[in-house]
Order: C-alpha cells, then structure tokens, then sequence
C-alpha cells in the first residue's frame, strides 16, 4: 500500500494547522504591536524632527556677593551645544536664537562649548590612524568653523561682547576615551577670536567695560574652563587670574567640571553638554532619556541650587543643547 498520499495530507493538515494558529495568535497580539510600533515611530519623529526645532527661554536671576553697581540688574544670556557638522544639523534654530540675543540685546554672551560635532571621527578608525589631519579632514574642518563663524557674525555685528570655552566635540572627541585633537581646538580658537569672541581657556578675564573704573578686586570677571574629556580643565590656572574678592561667574562646557571647584569660590556657575537629558518626553519635562536609563538621580538641564550637585559650592545653571532647546538667559542681581 502506497503510503506517500496520507503522508502528504498529513503534512498538508500539519502546516494549515500552525498557519491557523499564526493567525490566531496575530489576531491577538497585531494592535498592541501596531501600538507599540507607532509610539516607537513618534518617538522618533519628536526627538528627531520636531524637538529639535522647538526654543525654550529659562529666565533666572542669579545673586552676586560683591557685584558692582554698574552690572546690578544687567542680562546675560548663555547658549551651547551648536555641534556644526553633525547629521540633520539644526543651522535654522540656531539663526533664529542668534536672532533672539541680538533682539534682547544681554550685556554680554557666554557660549558654553561644542561648537563643532566630530569634524575627523570615521567608523572603525584607530587612534593613530586620527593623530594627523588628512587634508579633506582639514578641509570638511575649515568649511564647519567657517559656518560657525558665519552662524555667531550676527552677535559681532549688533555688538554683542560674547565670551566662550570649548568642549568635547571641539576636540573632535565624542567619548571620554577618544583621541583628542587639540589642533582642532586650536584652529577653532583662532578663527573665533578673529570674529571677536573671547575663548577662555583656563583663563579669566572681565566681563565687560562699564566697571572698567574700578580696581581689580571689585569688577565682575568671567572665569572659563578648558574642556573636561581631554583633561584640559585646570582650575587653579584659571582661579589664580582672579583677584580674591572679586565676583566672577564660572563658565564650563561639562558640569563635572564643577566638581573640581574649591568650596565657596564660585556662586554661579554655567555649563551645558547633557542636552538636556538628550530627548525630553513633551509634557513632561523631567522625563528625559538621560533620567530613564540612569541609575542615579540626573541633573541634566535647569537651574542648581546648592547641595544639587556632588561639591556644596554654589549655584549652577546646566544649559540645554541649542540643537535641541535654547537659550537660557541669566539675570545677574545684587547681594
């Protein structure tokens, strides 16, 4: 007897019996999968399409032990994170934030770091392969400080005196372990202080002209760290230009930065780099990336007061990325 025909039936009977039973089970889980598969989709859209494009004004008012009369009240505004270079820049909301200061018109500018994105950085590229500028590296590198340049002129023609430091991607560094290059910080120096920005790098210097008339020890300085990933911070070099009484406001690109600050020498301090906590959840502010996936509480954007942070030194305003949110501005007071 030839068996081969009930052999067939039965494996015909075999596979109709599963696909019933995919069917099955995809009637039942098919909506909740669409469900998932469209907030993942959204999610996607507002943190890739639509956050980046919304600005968000902080206004908050800092008091100075020491302020002179002459900067009692004054603004100051503080923006970060332009990061020129990356994928689906952001160059239109950084115009429209430029165009914001020079309408506000603050006493001054301070930009905390990350000018640039990773200018140098290919996929699977060793460190050594990194230590030296390939030509169309310096090239694509040029092209992105020129557009930075481009992008701040508007603050030098309204003249706007603006103050910055440099970060992590300003040595083409993504990750602590990177390479730095500090020739990339060096190129973007020099061409930011020939448009009229003040770089500090572990320096300090006043804030402005108008208590240009008094003593040292009692005009409003700026204090500005060097980056943090390639161990360029050096505190006491930027503390020792500043006379011991005087006011100063501290400016840094990584909020760890604040850590290595000695206790009492620093009232305010500004820094940015968290973006804000990467993606923020709409309506719910606080909820963002960075405070879902850490274990510890995160302090990623907004206004410090003292004891927020590990060191009990001050104050701090965390500044969000300007591709994503901007620009937060800091109203200094009078203690």
């Amino acid at each position: 007897m030839n068996d081969k025909p009930r052999t067939t039936a039965a494996v015909s009977g075999g596979i109709r019996w599963v696909f019933a039973r995919c069917v099955r089970v995809w009637s039942s889980v098919k909506w909740p999968f669409a469900a998932v598969v469209a907030v993942l989709l959204l999610a996607v859209v507002w943190g890739a399409g639509i956050e980046p494009r919304l600005t968000d004004e902080l206004r908050v008012s800092a008091r100075l032990p020491g302020l002179p009369d002459e900067w009692s009240g004054e603004r100051i505004a503080l923006i970060a994170d332009l990061q020129i270079g990356m994928w689906l820049a952001n160059t239109d909301t950084i115009k429209r934030m430029v165009g914001r200061i020079v309408e506000e018109r603050p006493a001054a500018l301070l930009i905390a770091g990350d000018f640039l994105y990773h200018p140098t950085e290919e996929a699977g590229e060793s460190r050594e392969a990194r230590a030296e500028l390939e030509p169309e590296d310096r090239r694509a590198l040029q092209d992105q400080i020129a557009e930075v340049v481009a992008l701040i002129q508007p603050l030098a023609d309204a003249g706007i005196r603006t103050m910055a430091v440099l970060g992590n991607h300003d040595y083409a560094m993504r990750v602590p372990t990177a390479l730095a290059l500090p020739v990339v910080a060096d190129d973007l120096t020099q061409a930011l202080r020939g448009a009229g920005v003040v770089v500090l790098r572990n320096e300090a210097v006043p804030l402005g002209s108008r208590d240009a008339h008094r003593p040292p020890a009692h005009r409003l300085f700026v204090v500005g760290l060097d980056a943090w990933f390639p161990g360029a911070t050096d505190v006491a070099a930027a503390l020792g230009q500043v006379p011991a009484q005087a006011p100063r406001v501290w400016l840094m690109h990584n909020p760890l930065s604040f850590r290595q600050l000695p206790a009492g020498s620093a009232p305010v301090a500004l820094g940015a780099h968290t973006h804000g906590g990467q993606v923020r959840l709409p309506f719910v502010p606080r909820w963002s990336w960075m405070s879902l996936v850490k274990e510890s509480p995160v302090a990623a954007d907004g206004w410090l007061r003292r004891g927020s942070v590990r060191r009990t030194t001050g104050s701090m305003s965390i500044e969000a990325s300007a591709s994503a949110w901007c620009p937060c501005a800091s109203t200094a007071g009078r203690s």
